[in-house]
C-alpha cells in the first residue's frame, strides 16, 4: 500500500533514492523494482534487517532490473551518514509527526538532496487525525507515538523555510480512515471488536484484489477524508552566484 502517487513523483532508473524512515519498507520496495538505487534507513533495526531480506529475496526472484541496487541500514534521521547533496530523491513518509525537531529533520533532507532532486512527505492528516486523538489517547501517548498533528499549511510553509519548493499535494487513503476511528473507539490494542475485525477483512480484500469498486470510492473520498497528507517539492538551483560564492551582478 503506497501512499506516494509515483505518476505525480517521477521516479528515473538509476535515480539515487533515500528512503528515510523507511518501516517496513514498501516504498523502497517500489523504487527498487522500478530500478533506483535504494537507500533504506530506519532507526528500527529489527525492520532493517526485514527489510534487508526482503531486498534479497527480490533480487534473488528478479524483481528489480538490471542496475538497480538497494542497502538496509539502521541511521538517525537528525544525523544522516551521508555526504551533502547524494541523493536524487528522498522519501519521507508517515515519519515527521513522530519526531519533536522536524525543522532539523527536513534541513537533513535537504542537505543530502542535490539540486533539483525531488522529495516527497507524507503525514497524517489534521482532521482524521484530530478525531483519532479525540476518540483514544493511547492512539498517541505511547512512546514514539505522534506527537503533533500536522495542517497542510503548516507543513509547506515549514518545507519552504527549509529551502524546498512544493509543487503538488494530494490526500490517500481515505477507506483506512473510519478504520482507525473503529480502532480508537473499541482500543486501539482491541482486534477482536467485530467492527474492526469487519473493516479489517475489507481493508485486506481491497489491499488484495483492488477492486473497481473500492477504488472509485476512494478517489472520491480522499479529498473529504483521507487519511495522509502528501505533499511533493524540489530542492531549487542556486543562482551561479551563490553556487560559486560571486556577489550577484547588481
Amino acid at each position: 500500500m503506497l501512499t506516494v502517487d509515483f505518476t505525480r513523483f517521477p521516479l528515473a532508473p538509476g535515480d539515487r533514492v533515500l528512503d528515510l524512515g523507511c518501516g517496513a519498507g514498501r516504498h523502497a520496495f517500489e523504487c527498487y523494482r522500478r530500478g533506483a538505487r535504494v537507500v533504506a534507513l530506519d532507526r528500527n533495526g529489527e525492520e532493517i534487517r526485514e527489510v534487508a531480506k526482503w531486498f534479497a529475496a527480490m533480487k534473488e526472484a528478479g524483481e528489480a532490473p538490471a542496475g538497480a541496487t538497494a542497502v538496509a541500514m539502521e541511521g538517525d534521521a537528525l544525523a544522516l551518514p551521508f555526504p551533502d547533496e547524494s541523493f536524487d530523491v528522498v522519501i519521507i513518509s508517515e515519519v515527521m509527526e513522530h519526531i519533536p525537531d522536524d525543522k532539523g529533520v527536513l534541513a537533513e533532507m535537504v542537505r543530502v538532496l542535490k539540486p533539483g532532486g525531488r522529495i516527497a512527505v507524507t503525514v497524517p492528516r489534521y482532521g482524521p487525525e484530530k478525531i483519532c486523538w479525540a476518540l483514544s489517547d493511547a492512539y498517541h501517548e505511547v512512546e514514539g507515538g505522534h506527537i503533533r498533528i500536522y495542517k497542510a499549511d503548516e507543513l509547506l510553509r515549514k518545507m519552504r523555510e527549509a529551502g524546498l519548493r512544493p509543487y503538488g499535494t494530494h490526500h490517500a487513503h481515505a477507506l483506512h480512515s473510519p478504520y482507525w476511528w473503529l480502532k480508537c473507539a473499541f482500543g486501539v490494542d482491541n482486534d477482536k471488536a467485530l467492527p474492526v475485525r469487519a473493516y479489517h477483512k475489507l481493508l485486506v480484500w481491497d489491499i488484495m484484489k483492488k477492486p473497481l469498486v473500492t477504488r472509485v470510492a476512494e478517489q472520491a473520498l480522499n479529498p473529504l477524508i483521507g487519511k495522509s497528507f502528501v505533499a511533493y517539492a524540489t530542492k531549487p538551483h542556486l543562482p551561479r552566484s551563490a553556487a560559486t560564492g560571486e556577489a550577484a551582478a547588481p
